[in-house]
């Protein structure tokens, strides 16, 4: 007996057969051979758990993981508080220029945070340009290398993760819990911190999820910033370009326990959520608020310095890319030199990103 697929269902089968084989191809096969390489002994033959033991076993990399973990719950935690009440301002208070603050906060996430941590250490680096104004004004300043930098480049480049939707959940608050508690004698500030907050939470916490991920996963941040510290990422790139290829075992454990962390951290708040329900039916969105205007001149002045202060990279590296570099000293001559010298060395790594972007988004927007 043969069983014949209807015709209107052979497409999102076969749609559903190409998900599965680049999710396979491109996704499990890779993580299937990490996680094989981490468990093999140093003949490639046997399956063992002394690698593990191994790994664990030396403060070196006990102290990558705290170090890892620490930095990416600081800078979760100021990103988050930095920018829940961002979300609530443009949301529900009357700041001018709501569609420019929004639009320019979003740019960070076109910024690689490679090139962010690169900036600030032309601007705040031992011999970076604010840090020599400084000290010719007999200014101290400590070192932005270490766990400091590194939590200051995160949270200038990823609190767009928790700002984009806890402004939209800040939005989709059906306006009657609101007017219930208000209702039941709950003053504003009581409302907002008992009703609204709660409601908003998830998305928050969906914002926090995303930043402490990139934390843990990043490496171009730490491999610029953190020096002698031992950071995860790091260490387990070096592990896997320092080791031949017939035993990856090191850099697989590594590659393993990054994973594992990764996936604690989202089942962690998938439980967290669960237990609780948040959900309205957002009959109606909330109204602005009315406030004085002294709240409104400081929420304002809020939006606006997290916003240059998170745009700082990006402006730094637009202008010093038309100074002179003269070795590792800059000179204040504006000019297309070094674009001109760019191109004329080499339009390879140009042309390899953008075939590789546009081949990315392709089969992206084809599995969506």
């Amino acid at each position: 007996m043969t069983f014949a697929i209807p015709y209107r269902q052979r497409l999102p089968l076969a749609i559903a057969a190409l998900g599965f084989l680049f999710l396979g191809v491109f996704l499990l096969y890779p993580l299937f051979n990490v996680f094989s390489a981490s468990l093999l002994d140093a003949d490639g033959e046997r399956l063992t758990l002394a690698n593990y033991a191994k790994m664990l076993g030396r403060p070196f990399y006990r102290t990558a993981i705290l170090n890892t973990l620490g930095i990416g719950l600081a800078a979760t935690v100021i990103t988050t508080a930095l920018a829940v009440p961002f979300a609530f301002a443009l949301a529900r208070l009357p700041v001018p220029g709501k569609a420019a603050i929004l639009a320019l906060a979003a740019l960070p996430l076109v910024l690689p945070s490679f090139v962010s941590a690169y900036a600030i250490v032309l601007l705040l680096g031992r011999s970076g340009i604010v840090t020599q104004w400084l000290q010719s004004w007999g200014v101290g300043f400590g070192s932005i290398y270490g766990a400091g930098g590194i939590v200051l480049v995160y949270t200038l480049t990823l609190y767009p993760y928790v700002l984009l939707p806890t402004i939209a959940a800040f939005k989709a608050v059906d306006v009657s819990m609101e007017e219930a508690a208000q209702g039941l004698g709950s003053s504003p500030r009581r409302t907002v911190w008992t009703v609204t907050l709660p409601i908003v939470l998830p998305a928050v916490l969906a914002g926090a999820l995303l930043v402490f991920i990139e934390t843990l996963e990043n490496f171009g941040v730490p491999f610029v910033l953190a020096e002698d510290m031992p950071i995860f990422a790091v260490e387990a790139f070096k592990l896997f370009i320092g080791e031949t290829a017939p035993n990856p075992a090191s850099a697989g454990v590594l590659g393993v326990l990054l994973i594992l962390m990764t996936a604690l951290v989202l089942l962690v708040q998938r439980r967290f959520l669960s237990a609780r329900r948040f959900a309205t039916n957002a009959r109606q969105a909330p109204p602005i608020l009315t406030v004085g205007r002294g709240l409104q001149a400081a929420s304002a002045i809020y939006c606006w310095a997290i916003v240059i202060l998170a745009l700082v990279p990006f402006f730094a590296i637009v202008v010093l890319s038309f100074l002179e570099f003269r070795g590792p000293v800059l000179h204040a001559n504006f000019s297309p030199a070094n674009f001109a010298g760019l191109f004329d060395r080499s339009l390879r790594p140009l042309a390899n990103t953008l075939i590789f972007a546009t081949l990315a988004a392709a089969c992206r927007s084809a599995m969506s």
